[in-house]
């Protein structure tokens, strides 16, 4: 029996920070709002997808959530329900829908790195396809009202980016940390950036990112929240963090965030 618990505190101990994401899955548990799973098919593929619902009476607008370097976890889920909290139908697609174990989704992966080596081994056209099918599935909602847009975390956040410059029908994309697209000329959409003060892997991207999006006559307006880290999205969330700064530009991200959506 001590040799069974030591063999479990052991497992405890070594489930990946990201993955070991109770505190959004309590969230998630107690969301009064509809939420739920569902397949979305195009070309060869099937594409699992978490949708929630706001409880409203109008009809909304559709919010893409792509999530980070390690798949769709629960926490984004819970962004995708304070989405639809305030008013968003949120749809977050599972990026690794087919790429994981025995044709399974990010969920199924065993670690992290498992998950983040599938993420950097995925083919961009077909991350592409996948977010065109899951951001056609939400505007045809009867509860949609034609009204689009885009954000994600991390490489999610780079995606975000990338998407704003693959379709034409967006109203606004949301990057958070993540990097620019090579070519941003084809981009018709204003793009919202949210960075990390302490994150100079992404920072140092920034001025040349202006750069380009003003010669090409693009809307940019990227905000820095200094002492804050790659990630302060989640991390300013995460009961275990223990840098306030990321708190702080959580909060103030989320506020910036709604503020803008609610100007579209």
């Amino acid at each position: 029996m001590k040799k069974a618990l030591a063999v479990a505190a052991i497992l405890v101990l070594t489930v990946p920070v990201c993955f070991a994401q109770d505190w959004a899955k309590q969230k998630l548990e107690k969301s009064p709002r509809h939420g739920e799973w569902v397949q979305i098919k195009h070309d060869n593929r099937t594409v699992s997808a978490f949708v929630v619902y706001p409880e409203s009476k109008q009809k909304a607008p559709v919010v893409l959530v792509i999530h980070e370097i390690f798949g769709l976890t629960d926490w984004v889920r819970s962004v995708a329900d304070k989405l639809a909290e305030n008013g968003y139908i949120a749809i977050a697609p599972d990026l690794l829908s087919g790429m994981g174990p025995n044709g399974g989704k990010s969920s199924d992966f065993a670690s992290v790195d498992a998950a983040r080596e599938a993420i950097g081994n995925l083919d961009p056209d077909q991350v592409t396809a996948d977010l065109n099918a899951a951001a056609d599935y939400g505007k045809k909602l009867p509860a949609a009202n034609g009204k689009l847009a885009v954000a994600g975390f991390c490489w999610g956040g780079g995606q975000s980016f990338r998407f704003a410059t693959n379709r034409k029908d967006l109203n606004a994309a949301f990057v958070f940390y993540g990097p620019p697209p090579k070519e941003v000329s084809s981009i018709t959409a204003p793009v919202y950036g949210f960075y990390g003060g302490n994150d100079a892997h992404i920072g140092a991207t920034i001025p040349d990112t202006i750069e380009a999006m003003k010669k090409a006559g693009k809307k940019y307006e990227p905000v820095t929240y200094e002492g804050a880290g790659h990630g302060f999205m989640r991390a300013g969330e995460d009961p275990t963090d223990t840098n306030p700064a990321n708190k702080k530009a959580h909060d103030q991200g989320w506020e910036r965030w709604l503020t803008i959506l609610k100007s579209l």
